[in-house]
């Protein structure tokens, strides 16, 4: 019995690699096992190798495995493309149809099924998703009655019939590979799990669950990989409170559409990615300047321009921190777990509100798409700050208007919703007074920048670093962003093994930047090696300037459009020590 395994599907964008992960990975989910995923896709429609891997574990995940036990083929392709991967001893499970071949050097056992043949004699080649899910969860010896529970769930809606065919699918599959293999194969047989069932989501549909527990009623947003899910998840549940979604023709639309709710009153959010945040930059400098609440969540994809609209990277960051022209208090976060993105987004609203400043959540690809358990959330701790939203205004005399950028001790001014009686003043770009009145005087300038960018003084964020620090003074502290904590914790297990000590921090508050927070593990560590997917090292470069300790920094750096492997964080870190 082993503790965990991997499995990965591979095939043509668009027949059936999605579903065939999604109903295999809910059957395990209900078991009660701990998964993650990887999902790799093609920038188009349809057509282009197209791979989805899933961890299975008996106890949490956080990182893409370095190996495979199992790896279903639906064209020749995917062995080609994917099966050095495969530990030694692994499977294969490919369609006849396509005649499949090991390539030389991979030592695997191939069972080549009839896929294609079994889902046409069955009515439809588009149940051969159905065939080779009963095939690969035959292997583990897992109760098939747990899987066609699943097939029900998924089908159920098109009817009974339809649902019998597909479960006659899984059951062929099941029946040809075990006469294949004389019955599941014993070192692919996991440990039972729990049986508790966890949530099983990705990033971008935690993201639209904290959005709702937050209390945003409208989404305005435009189309655009990897975050499209936001929009298509709160699309379907919004409405479900009160609120909406709109589609609007671009991000600028977007983002001054939510700058307009929010002047309202309305709590509301946008979500892009890199190309979409680019348009964003004046509207976010509107913001600024005028003190309205605006919260921005962009999805992180390999750029420039198009780039790589799929595929992971990190390469942000200096665009969220600095992208705007001109100088305004500005609060970028990125999460680092699907928790995260589900806590971090109420967060995200209370200090927009609380602040009057925009919130920027910086995700990566493989946190926005990659589907993960996840422990159930906490809906009762969650709050709701609204700041300095007043009503009931005390009378003002002699035609005085009230005072909407007033000059606090924290920076901070009274904020009043349009219609509030005595609450009238002045909206606008150009530096204005404490009413709003446009003004161009140097000593008002000077008062009303101060007044800016002194308010995010006091800023407390909810786990603005996080460590593992089990050593005073490590050989290496390791540090990242986003998705990478789990990939370093596994490297980390291998190094202490090797008697290499390790301290982890992850960086989760990136601007403004908790110096002070972070200087005691940077000074403690022997050497720092600092992990991101970019080519320029925009973390490591955030930590030289704020903090210093240049001179036992190091880069760890991969910009490929795939994410790191625990393996790859090793030996960079060995090598290193």
């Amino acid at each position: 019995m082993i503790s965990q395994l991997s499995w990965k599907i591979g095939g043509q964008q668009g027949e059936g690699v999605e579903s065939t992960d999604r109903i295999f990975s809910t059957a395990l989910n209900r078991l009660g096992y701990y998964l993650y995923g990887y999902r790799h896709f093609s920038s188009r429609i349809k057509g282009g190798h197209t791979n989805n891997k899933i961890r299975i574990s008996t106890h949490p995940i956080r990182a893409i495995s370095d190996d495979l036990d199992i790896l279903v083929a639906f064209d020749q392709e995917s062995i080609d493309l994917n099966s050095h991967e495969l530990r030694s001893g692994g499977v294969i499970v490919a369609d006849a149809k396509f005649s499949p071949t090991v390539p030389e050097g991979v030592d695997a056992r191939l069972f080549a099924v009839p896929i294609t043949a079994i889902a046409e004699e069955l009515g439809t080649s588009l149940m051969k998703n159905m065939v080779a899910s009963g095939a690969s969860w035959a292997l583990l010896g897992l109760p098939m009655e747990v899987f066609n529970k699943a097939v029900e769930e998924e089908f159920g809606r098109k009817g009974q019939a339809v649902v019998d065919k597909n479960i006659e699918a899984v059951k062929r599959g099941a029946e040809f590979v075990l006469e294949q293999a004389g019955g599941p194969i014993d070192e692919f047989k996991l440990d039972e799990a729990d049986g508790k069932q966890k949530l099983f989501i990705i990033g971008n549909e935690a993201i639209g669950l904290g959005t709702i527990a937050a209390g945003c009623r409208l989404m305005s947003a435009y189309p655009i990989t990897p975050a499209s899910e936001i929009m298509e998840y709160l699309i379907k549940k919004l409405p479900k409170f009160g609120g909406t979604v709109v589609q609007t023709e671009d991000e600028i639309a977007a983002v001054t559409m939510a700058i307009g709710a929010n002047y309202a009153g309305v709590r509301t959010m946008t979500a892009s990615a890199g190309p979409g945040l680019s348009l964003m930059m004046e509207a976010i400098g509107l913001a600024g300047m005028t003190e309205t609440p605006l919260v921005i969540v962009d999805t992180q994809r390999g750029g420039p321009s198009t780039g790589l609209p799929t595929k992971q990277e990190q390469s942000d960051l200096n665009a969220m921190v600095y992208g705007t022209h001109g100088e305004i208090p500005k609060v970028v976060v990125a999460p680092a777990s699907i928790e995260d993105c589900f806590y971090d987004m109420i967060e995200a609203f209370n200090v927009s509100e609380q602040y009057q400043v925009p919130v920027i959540i910086m995700t990566d690809l493989q946190l926005s798409l990659g589907k993960q358990s996840c422990e159930v959330l906490d809906f009762d701790s969650i709050q709701i700050k609204r700041g300095k939203l007043v009503s009931d205004l005390p009378a003002l005399e002699n035609n005085e208007l009230f005072k909407r950028y007033e000059l606090t001790e924290d920076g901070v001014s009274p904020r009043v919703i349009p219609g509030e009686k005595g609450g009238i003043h002045h909206v606008t770009g150009v530096e204005h007074d404490e009413v709003g009145r446009p003004s161009e005087s140097a000593i008002n300038r000077k008062n009303m920048m101060d007044k800016r960018l002194n308010k995010l003084n006091s800023l407390q964020f909810r786990d603005a670093i996080r460590v593992d620090a089990p050593h005073d003074n490590p050989d290496l502290l390791i540090i990242g962003m986003g998705s990478t904590g789990g990939t370093i914790d596994e490297a980390r297990a291998r190094l202490e093994a090797d008697g290499i000590t390790t301290n982890h921090v992850t960086i989760r508050l990136i601007a403004p930047f908790p110096t002070e927070q972070l200087k005691p593990y940077l000074n403690n560590a022997k050497r720092i090696v600092v992990l991101e997917n970019n080519a320029t090292g925009q973390l490591v470069s955030q930590i030289k300037m704020h903090a210093g300790f240049a001179e036992k920094m190091h880069s760890i750096l991969k910009y490929d459009g795939n994410p790191f492997l625990p393996s790859e964080v090793y030996k960079a870190c060995k090598e290193l020590n």
